[in-house]
Formats: C-alpha cells, structure tokens, sequence
C-alpha cells in the first residue's frame, strides 16, 4: 500500500519529528513555503518528492519551483497548489482526485464533490495557536486514506 507524505509551510525548519514521521513514505508532497532548498534535499533523502512554491519561497532556488503540480500515483491524480484560494482548475472536471495545498497552517482533509482536500497543516514554526502537523494518504486500490499527525504536542 503506497504511502504518501505530505508536508508544508516549514519556512526554513525541519522538524525532527517531521521527518521522522516521513521516512517510510513512497512519496513526498511538500506544500510550500518551504524556506530553503536544504529541505527538499533532506526530503529527497527519504523519497522522490513534489513540490510547490509558496508565497514565502523567493530566491534563484525557489525560482525552479512551479506554483502547481498535476501528478499520479498508483492512478490516483494530484494536485498541488499553495494557496488553496488561487486554484484555478475544477478538479473533479480534470480527473484529479485529490488536492494537496497549505498556506494556513490549518490541518485539513475534507472530500467534497469526490475530491479529497488535504492540507497537512504547518511543520515549521509555531505560529498563533495552530498545530504542529503533517500528513499521510496511504493509496489502495483506488481509495485514499488521510491522516493528519500532530508532530509537537501543544
């Protein structure tokens, strides 16, 4: 059973525990706003990964980095996109299954329409009140299971 991990809004910090809780992914989604490129090395460590750049990602590295990602895994169909706000595709009308974006920090899996949103919420620093989170879709068959994992206890 392939298992996605999904991670965003780390703005420069890795967490121990995020990447803890990724190693054994099949792939990697990492959200934006992601600080440096010295994470995605680090995440590439793990697995391939996928990822978009956040409107906190400046610089040549970040440059390479494309707002959105269509992509497949076991013939479930991404997209990844930032800022949930600015998608401008109808996902269920262009075959994608499931939405993987950040930008607010809150954690999030919720179908609506037979498209799976997922936000796995912020790795990075502790901002306002929000959790410390990331996520998992393990991929069966067809259907895709999310799991949101706080990282840090509040």
């Amino acid at each position: 059973m392939p298992r996605v991990g999904l991670i965003s809004d780390t703005h420069g910090l890795l967490r121990p525990e995020a990447l803890d809780f990724l190693r054994g992914s099949d792939h990697i989604v990492h959200a934006g706003d992601i600080g440096d490129q010295k994470i995605l090395d680090a995440l590439a460590a793990i697995a391939p990964v996928t990822a978009v750049r956040g409107n906190n990602d400046h610089g040549a590295w970040a440059q390479r980095i494309p707002e959105t990602a269509s992509f497949e895994i076991e013939g479930v169909r991404f997209h990844a996109i930032h800022d949930l706000a600015a998608l401008s595709i109808d996902p269920a009308a262009s075959g994608v299954r499931v939405v993987v974006s950040g930008h607010s920090h809150r954690p999030l899996a919720q179908e609506r329409g037979g498209v799976l949103y997922v936000n796995p919420g912020s790795a990075g620093p502790a901002r306002f009140r929000l959790p410390i989170s990331a996520a998992e879709l393990l991929l069966a068959g067809g259907a895709v299971t999310p799991r949101i994992v706080e990282l840090v206890a509040r």
